[in-house]
C-alpha cells in the first residue's frame, strides 16, 4: 500500500511539473513599431564640462609694511585703471623721502663746490669726480624714497571688478600681504578638456585658417547669448586622463560671466553623408551605445553602434 501512495505521489509531481513547464513556456506575441533610418547630411553635437576665468585675475598685495589707513572702495565695486584703492600709513616713507632730498640737496652743494674748485685747478680731478659719485647717490637714493612713498598708495592696475577684503582698516600689514583679487571680465576665457581620439577628428579635418566656434550653456542651463572662438590648445596630453586642454574667448560686454563660474561648452560638426536613428531607438550597456534591428528573418536583434 506505501508502494501504491509513493508511486501515486511521483506521478502527480511529474504531472504537476509538466504543467508548470507548459505554462512558462508559452510566449506572448508582442508588436513594436519600427522605422527606417534615413541618410543625410547632419550635425553632430558634443558638450564638454568647462570653466570659466577671467582675462586677468589678479592678487593686490601690500609693496610696503605699515598700517592700512584708508579703503577707497568696496568689495564687489567696478574700479578704473589709475584709481586709488588703498592707502598704507606714509608718514614713515615721508619722513625718509625728506631725509633723501636734503642729502640730495648737499650733494649736489658739495659738487658744485668742487666743480668750481676744480675748474681753477685748487683740487684734483680725483676729488671732483668723488663729488660727482656722491651727489650720484643721494639721486638715487631720493629717486628710491619717492618709490617707496608711492608703493604705499595702491591704485588699480586696470579695470575691474573688485572681490572682498582680505585685510580691515587699521590692519598692521606685512609686505606682501593680501589685500583682495581684481577680475578684468571684458573678456571670459573658458578651458575644457578633449578626449585625444576627439582632437586628432578635430585637427585632422580642420583647415589652417579655419575657426572652431563654441557655445556655451552656462550652470542654469541656459546658452550664453553670445559665441566663443577656440584660439589655444594646450601642447600636451594629461597622461593620467588622456585629455588636452581647449581654451575658447567670449565676449562678456553685459557682466554676465564672472571669475570662478562652471558650466558647459558646445561644439557642433558637421557630418556629410550620416545615417539617422531616433535616439529613442537607443540604449546604453557599460558605457557602450546599441540599437535592436530587425534581421532579414524578422527576428529582433541588438547591435553596438
Amino acid at each position: 500500500m506505501g508502494r501504491i501512495l509513493m508511486f501515486m505521489g511521483l506521478c502527480a509531481l511529474i504531472s504537476y511539473t509538466s504543467c508548470s513547464s507548459k505554462h512558462e513556456e508559452k510566449e506572448e506575441s508582442v508588436k513594436f513599431l519600427v522605422t527606417s533610418p534615413l541618410r543625410k547630411d547632419t550635425l553632430t553635437t558634443r558638450q564638454y564640462v568647462c570653466q570659466i576665468r577671467s582675462i586677468q585675475h589678479i592678487e593686490l598685495r601690500a609693496l610696503e609694511r605699515g598700517y592700512l589707513q584708508k579703503i577707497f572702495v568696496d568689495e564687489g565695486q567696478s574700479v578704473r585703471e589709475g584709481q586709488r584703492m588703498f592707502q598704507i600709513m606714509p608718514m614713515m616713507y615721508q619722513a625718509e623721502l625728506q631725509k633723501a632730498e636734503a642729502e640730495a640737496d648737499f650733494a649736489e652743494i658739495e659738487y658744485k663746490n668742487t666743480k668750481q674748485l676744480a675748474d681753477s685747478n685748487v683740487v684734483s680731478p680725483n676729488e671732483l669726480a668723488m663729488a660727482k659719485a656722491k651727489f650720484n647717490k643721494a639721486k638715487a637714493e631720493l629717486a628710491l624714497a619717492q618709490t617707496h612713498l608711492q608703493f604705499t598708495e595702491i591704485k588699480a592696475p586696470f579695470d575691474g571688478i573688485m572681490d572682498r577684503f582680505q585685510a580691515r582698516l587699521g590692519s598692521l600689514l606685512d609686505e606682501g600681504d593680501l589685500l583682495t583679487t581684481l577680475s578684468d571680465n571684458r573678456k571670459m576665457w573658458v578651458y575644457f578638456n578633449v578626449p585625444e581620439a576627439e582632437y586628432l577628428d578635430y585637427k585632422s579635418k580642420a583647415r589652417k585658417d579655419s575657426v572652431m566656434n563654441v557655445e556655451l550653456i552656462m550652470a542654469n542651463h541656459k546658452m550664453f547669448e553670445y559665441p566663443g572662438i577656440v584660439e589655444t590648445i594646450e601642447a600636451d596630453f594629461d597622461n593620467e586622463t588622456g585629455n588636452i586642454s581647449f581654451r575658447a574667448t567670449f565676449p562678456n560686454p553685459k557682466g554676465l560671466l564672472r571669475h570662478g563660474e562652471t558650466g558647459n561648452i558646445q561644439i557642433k560638426q558637421p557630418v556629410k553623408n550620416a545615417l539617422l536613428i531616433p535616439q529613442k531607438a537607443t540604449f546604453e550597456v557599460l558605457e557602450k551605445k546599441y540599437v535592436y534591428v530587425i534581421d532579414k528573418d524578422n527576428v529582433v536583434r541588438s547591435r553596438e553602434i
